[in-house]
Formats: structure tokens, C-alpha cells, sequence
């Protein structure tokens, strides 16, 4: 063939596709709603049972305590994601969830509240903060989220927060659960989950209104259906490890 011929067939070969055209913002919503509601941690058995009553004091211990772990490294993870914001009313925003957490003072935030399950639940605070009942998967899993944020973009470790779209209907189902199925909870062991239904929905609706603005390609709003798949992996497999742990002991 000549480069007569080689030019000629170029100039009628088919075209590169280019990447197919953005959902439109509405229908992109509905994705990453529809991913979240059907990959979130409220379908796992163990939340399931949770719901259901049927935990032993033992299991949810162990759930409470490994949770824990999670609970401490939000505020790092969030940390990660605050130095990647570029507008100075992102930062502003994004910084009051590591407030939420980490608490204004010793006596407030998430984490105070969670020692505080931790003690409804019959565990000394010593057993949660040095972490002596940490499964190794629950670290594998939370280090990889934390690790996730540390190394993807600001559009790809915001959009794995999309969770939080999910989390009012479970704190609400916890906390209408917990005083039927597992009345030895003392009622101020339930703080945490009640913080977290007014924190989820906003952190969620700020979170999720980010996203929609960012991804205004096809290519960048799989990144954001692909990092919040990998959030829900990790959700669930740190209820795995839970699991697996608590069904080799006896009840």
C-alpha cells in the first residue's frame, strides 16, 4: 500500500469515539442514590441481626469496639480531604465534620460519644481507646479508606463519603432497635446515634451537591460512582471481619 493509500483510508476510517456524553445532574443523583441505597452496610447480616435483636451482649461488644477504630480515624480521613479543597469556603465547611468528631472539648464530639456506647455496652474505656479488640481485617479496611483519601482527588474521596446519604435511616432504625432488643443499654449510650441523624442528612445533601457540581463528565462521574462502591466495600467488610470473629466464639 502506498502513503497515497494509507492517507486516504485514514481520512476514512471511523473517528476515536469520545467519552459518551454526563447523565444529566438529576439522573446522575439517582446513581449515586440508588449505588448507595443498594451497596449500604444496613443489607449486611450482621446490621441485619443487629436490628433484629438477635446479637448477644458479646457480639455487639465486639461490633461497638471494632467500630471504634472507624470512629477515631474519620477526623484523619476528613483531615486528608480538607488539605485537598482548593476554595476557601469548602475548607470552611468541610472542617466542622472534624469538630463534629473530634468534639470542642474532651466532654463532646463523636468519639466522646462513642466511649460512651462503649460503657452502656458493659466496656471499660481503656478496652476501646487502646484498641486491644481490633480485628486485623477492621484495620485492613479502615486503613484502606483512610489511605483512599490520602492518595485520590478531592472529587474521589468526597464523593466516598456519600454514605452519609444512608446513615440517618440507620441511626433512626438503631435508635427505635436499641431500647426494644437490647433494653441494658443505658439510654445515654445512644447519644451517638442521635447526633448523627441531623449530621448525616446535612453532611450528606452538602456532600452529594459538591459532587453534582464537580462531575461534569462521563469519565469523572464513574471516579465518583467507582470511590463510592469502594466506601461501601469497605463498610461491609469491616461487618465480615465482625462477623467471622463472633461466629467462632460461643454465644
Amino acid at each position: 500500500m502506498t502513503t497515497t493509500d494509507l492517507r486516504a483510508a485514514a481520512s476514512t476510517a471511523s473517528p476515536v469515539s469520545a467519552d459518551p456524553a454526563p447523565w444529566h445532574p438529576e439522573e446522575f443523583e439517582q446513581r449515586l442514590r440508588g449505588l448507595a441505597a443498594s451497596r449500604y452496610h444496613d443489607r449486611h447480616p450482621f446490621n441485619r441481626r443487629m436490628h433484629e435483636g438477635a446479637l448477644s451482649r458479646g457480639e455487639l461488644r465486639m461490633w461497638v469496639a471494632n467500630r471504634f477504630y472507624y470512629q477515631c480515624n474519620i477526623p484523619i480521613k476528613d483531615a486528608l480531604i480538607l488539605s485537598k479543597l482548593q476554595e476557601t469556603a469548602h475548607r470552611r465547611s468541610w472542617i466542622r465534620r472534624i469538630q463534629d468528631h473530634d468534639g470542642n472539648t474532651d466532654a463532646d464530639g463523636g468519639i466522646e460519644r462513642w466511649l460512651r456506647l462503649g460503657e452502656a455496652v458493659g466496656l471499660d474505656r481503656s478496652e476501646l481507646t487502646d484498641h486491644r479488640h481490633l480485628l486485623p481485617g477492621v484495620r485492613l479496611a479502615v486503613d484502606g479508606y483512610v489511605n483512599f483519601c490520602r492518595n485520590h482527588s478531592a472529587l474521589e474521596s468526597v464523593a466516598s463519603s456519600l454514605t452519609e446519604l444512608c446513615a440517618p435511616s440507620i441511626m433512626l432504625t438503631r435508635l427505635d432497635t436499641f431500647p426494644q432488643h437490647y433494653p441494658w443499654v443505658t439510654a445515654e449510650g445512644l447519644g451517638y446515634f442521635e447526633s448523627r441523624v441531623l449530621q448525616g442528612r446535612r453532611d450528606g445533601s452538602e456532600a452529594l451537591a459538591w459532587i453534582k457540581e464537580w462531575a461534569r463528565t462521563r469519565p469523572l462521574q464513574n471516579q465518583a460512582l467507582a470511590a463510592l462502591s469502594f466506601k461501601c466495600d469497605v463498610l461491609w467488610t469491616l461487618l465480615d471481619s465482625i462477623q467471622q470473629a463472633t461466629s467462632e466464639q460461643p454465644r
